[in-house]
């Protein structure tokens, strides 16, 4: 997923800004932009993209009789 070619333009993962807070990028082209923005110049850098929290693990809902073999 992170080095996929068709990926939605977003400032705080393009190669032309570096992140300056948790919404606010410093774009060489646009200046101070938000994280969340986009524009035509965007060039995706995969370093700079964060994946996703993992799902949290299910607990509770297995019991003993899910993991005998009978």
């Amino acid at each position: 997923m992170l080095f996929n070619k068709r990926i939605d333009p977003c400032c705080s993962y393009c190669s032309n800004g570096t992140r300056i807070s948790e919404t606010e990028v410093a774009c060489l082209k646009r200046g101070i932009v938000s994280a969340a923005g986009q524009c035509r110049k965007f060039k995706y850098d995969p370093l700079k993209r964060q994946p996703p929290e993992p799902a949290a693990p299910v607990s509770g809902k297995f019991t003993g009789e899910d993991f005998s073999i009978e």
